[in-house]
């Protein structure tokens, strides 16, 4: 006997952005009399339904029109459930039952249903772009790795992240490739090849340069030159086992060995590439909210002379943003920290506070970035306490004496891309609340005066 034709299926659903309302929507298509419409979201990892929504047609005329007629063709019905202001924890799994009566029998009911996931989705909370590196003195005489880390907090899914230099996208070589080499078991193995090879990719990317009026660094050179160009006469082995070898180097081309960089004592000497290879690293984890977050990590052999002033910007694409989300940094090197002294006119006794407040900018930068170690120094002696420095963007001295008047402190601000000092004087004035001590000095009487004969008055 016929028992009726019932087929359910959910419109797909794109991912809702939090906050956003949907409608989820069930169709059904049917020749027999519905039953009833139950809406579920499954929780609990599919353990369990929460039911969220029920129609049934036995209390509610709305479907009172759909009579038992055998000769009509199947029927399509929609039935939806609005969600408004979604959140988090609307994410899942939804399913929608429907029910019909069975024609052969009015005690059964025929069902079916069908499921549709909702992706909730989550914008970037929060982009930001810091220094990996510790932060570390200049060196006029030695290239460096510099690593930005770009730290994209409170996104679901993952957004993509990738870095520009002065607008125009970086192209990146991903770290995986470098992973190969060593185990990532053992812990920073993929860290200290990183550093190795860039190490040697700024090696054989700088240019052999000397200076001809430093005859030390001059005659270091050449003597170097000549240790390697007997090196490869030779053999690795000496002279005895190269003449062995003789007849197999005289059929073979010789291959010129280039000796390392030798870099002059003029500030800077080293010629890098104007495109220098970029590394770049991902990592990301879940937050406890069910976000993710992501540190992106661009790494390259720093050139002051090429990176000073240059602007890196963090860009996030993300399906829940309408465009794109950044946040940038200037790369600077310090020019001439701002001193201020307090109090303004010390006097003997008095805390004196030296503070960094700021520096000469240029006109595109608000920061000096990456953060300037601060180096406090006396000039022609030790500091108060007896050390020879300080670190910290103030120097405090305590009950200054008269003795530091007029002398010279020296403030040196640096980081990866340069060095500046700037000097200031200290004067300290006389304190008229501090008196001075009294002294009452008593004599000895002489020793041919007795107790009784003191001279009147006495």
């Amino acid at each position: 006997m016929f028992k009726g034709y019932l087929s359910v299926s959910i419109q797909p659903l794109p991912s809702v952005v939090i906050g956003d309302t949907v409608t989820l929507k069930c169709n059904f298509q049917t020749d027999g009399n519905l039953r009833e419409i139950v809406w579920f979201r499954v929780v609990e990892g599919g353990s369990a339904k929460q039911k969220i929504f029920t129609y049934d047609a036995m209390y509610n005329s709305t479907y009172s029109h759909m009579e038992d007629n055998h000769r009509r063709e199947d029927l399509v019905y929609q039935s939806t459930v609005r969600l408004p202001e979604v959140q988090m924890e609307d994410d899942g799994l939804y399913e929608c039952h429907v029910g019909i009566y069975d024609k052969s029998s009015t005690d059964k009911v025929i069902l079916a249903s069908g499921s549709i996931t909702l992706t909730v989705i989550v914008p970037p909370k929060s982009i930001s772009v810091v220094a990996a590196n510790s932060l570390a003195p200049f060196s006029r005489y030695e290239a460096h790795n510099f690593t930005l880390v770009c730290i994209v907090t409170g996104a679901k899914p993952a957004p993509m992240v990738y870095f520009k230099r002065d607008g125009e996208l970086i192209d990146v070589v991903p770290t995986a490739q470098l992973s190969s080499v060593e185990d990532p078991s053992k812990g920073r193995g993929l860290e200290k090849s990183f550093d190795r090879r860039l190490v040697g990719l700024w090696s054989s990317r700088a240019l052999t340069s000397g200076d001809l009026d430093d005859t030390k660094l001059k005659k270091s050179q050449l003597e170097q030159e000549g240790k390697l160009a007997r090196l490869g006469q030779d053999g690795p082995d000496g002279p005895e086992k190269g003449r062995e070898h003789g007849s197999k180097s005289d059929s073979e081309p010789t291959t010129e060995v280039i000796p390392e960089t030798v870099v002059s004592r003029e500030f800077p000497r080293w010629v890098q590439s104007s495109d220098p290879l970029y590394y770049f690293q991902q990592q990301q984890h879940a937050a406890r909210d069910g976000t993710m977050e992501v540190r992106a990590m661009l790494t390259w052999s720093l050139n002051p002379q090429l990176d000073n002033d240059a602007l890196f910007s963090c860009e996030v694409n993300h399906p829940a943003l309408s465009m794109p989300m950044q946040a940038e940094v200037t790369l600077a090197a310090p020019r001439g920290p701002k001193l201020s002294m307090s109090p303004s006119k010390a006097t003997v006794g008095d805390t004196v506070r030296i503070t960094v407040q700021g520096f000469q900018l240029g006109p595109s930068a608000s920061e000096v970035f990456p953060e300037p170690i601060f180096t406090w120094t006396k000039v022609g002696g030790p500091l108060l306490d007896g050390r020879e420095e300080h670190n910290g963007r103030e120097l405090i001295m305590e009950r200054v004496p008269a003795e530091l008047n007029g002398s010279m402190f020296r403030c040196t601000a640096q980081n990866p891309l340069g060095s500046t000092d700037t000097h200031t004087r200290l004067i300290v004035f006389d304190n008229p609340r501090l008196r001075k001590r009294q002294f009452i000095v008593v004599l000895p009487l002489p020793s041919h005066l007795s107790a009784n004969h003191r001279p009147p008055g006495s």
